[in-house]
């Protein structure tokens, strides 16, 4: 009996964890997809200046990410999540009432930084709930989380905008990220492992970043960067190849795709080792944006989707569940902290330099861009990183 518990993943603190990243992110990428929408309808901003909504969010979050685990340790991760999950909350209702653009940008700024604090902590919080000898499957859960978020987001917010105003859609999005914050303060930290010692508010190296987390957060930002290609420009390639009719549902089929896929990658993570699903997810994954690149109807780019959600998500929950085996329980908060900062970045760089790419030589240059760096990743990873073992930890 005593065993079951101790491998147990879907305990109530976990649910609750679960529900309030679903709520984080829910807003996340339900502004995401409307924030445009409303700078240029509402607002009346160019293309280029509603760009800067996620420009603006992002640059926040990777400035202050690296930060993000010696705040946790300082601070206590529990007590810092519900409270930046309230900032977080703040800003979203200030949607309501803030209207020129240069503070809606100084706005977005400030939820950057909320954001980067809630996912650094809920990430650690989840790392250190898991079991450690289920590592891989229960972080692929809790990643589940942020699947979901990605087709319930931009779908309810888009249904929103279409039969009821924005105002709905700010109300709407911050009722869901109050259920968020309230789930929060159920999670039960008592028995989970604290710092070795509390130290004060300095900031070195150490304090940034967590130097063995380091190599697999580096090859995290090459596939984020080969991600970009998809987050940023699908929405723009559909509409150049007639395809805004099923766009929608590319989303869906990549996600579908990795939330079907997630138990076996998990199991196979915990009892195989990560190599058995990081590289055939970067296979997967190359291959669609290869499909993506030579699409010309709706069934390649839907298949495209199942290849690009099955590899993405392979991919990048596993190297999330390796950073953070790599080092010592104690400092899951920094390698959490150190592999979104790289993905941060990754993503930040690849929206940058491959919409240069996109401009001077089109949008299939962008998806084959993406997959030649999947190949480099490959290849890294199998002479570097294959021989990096998870360390057994056992939870406190």
């Amino acid at each position: 009996m005593q065993q079951e518990e101790n491998t147990q993943i879907w305990t109530k603190r976990f649910i609750s964890l679960f529900l309030t990243n679903i709520s984080v992110f829910f807003v996340f990428y339900g502004l995401v997809t409307t924030l445009p929408l409303y700078a240029i309808g509402e607002l009346h901003q160019t293309d280029k200046e509603a760009g800067l909504l996620l420009s603006g969010f992002l640059l926040s979050a990777i400035i202050v990410r690296p930060f993000s685990g010696k705040l946790l340790d300082v601070f206590g991760k529990k007590k810092l999540l519900v409270l930046s999950i309230a900032g977080y909350f703040i800003c979203t209702v200030l949607y309501l009432f803030i209207h020129p653009f240069g503070l809606l940008l100084g706005l977005r700024f400030i939820q950057g930084i909320f954001f980067s604090i809630i996912t650094t902590a809920a990430g650690s919080l989840a790392a250190d709930i898991v079991p450690a000898k289920r590592k891989g499957a229960g972080l692929g859960y809790f990643t589940m989380s942020t699947n979901l978020a990605v087709v319930i987001g931009p779908f309810i917010g888009l249904l929103l905008i279409q039969y009821s105003t924005f105002n709905v859609l700010f109300i709407i999005m911050s009722i869901c990220i109050l259920a968020g914050g309230i789930l929060a303060l159920t999670v039960n930290t008592d028995d989970l492992p604290q710092p070795t010692h509390k130290g004060k508010l300095t900031f070195t190296f150490h304090d940034l970043f967590e130097r063995k987390a380091l190599p697999v957060a580096a090859i995290a930002s090459l596939v984020a960067f080969s991600y970009a290609s998809v987050l940023s420009f699908l929405s723009v390639y559909a509409q150049q190849k007639d395809l805004m009719a099923v766009a929608s549902l590319f989303y869906a089929m990549f996600a579908a795709a990795m939330l079907i896929t997630r138990p076996y990658t998990g199991k196979i993570y915990d009892t195989k080792g990560p190599q058995f699903v990081i590289l055939p997810g970067i296979i997967s994954f190359a291959i669609g944006l290869i499909m993506l690149a030579f699409v010309e109807g709706p069934i390649l780019f839907l298949s495209a989707a199942i290849f690009v959600g099955f590899g993405y998500g392979a991919v990048t929950t596993s190297l999330q569940a390796l950073a953070v085996q790599s080092t010592a329980i104690q400092r899951s908060g920094y390698a959490t902290a150190t592999y979104f900062t790289m993905f941060d970045l990754g993503i930040a760089l690849g929206s940058y330099i491959l919409g240069m790419v996109a401009v001077q030589a089109g949008y299939a240059s962008v998806y084959l861009s993406g997959a030649g760096l999947l190949g480099v990743v490959f290849i890294i990873y199998l002479l570097r990183l294959a021989k990096i073992k998870p360390k057994k930890v056992v939870n406190i």
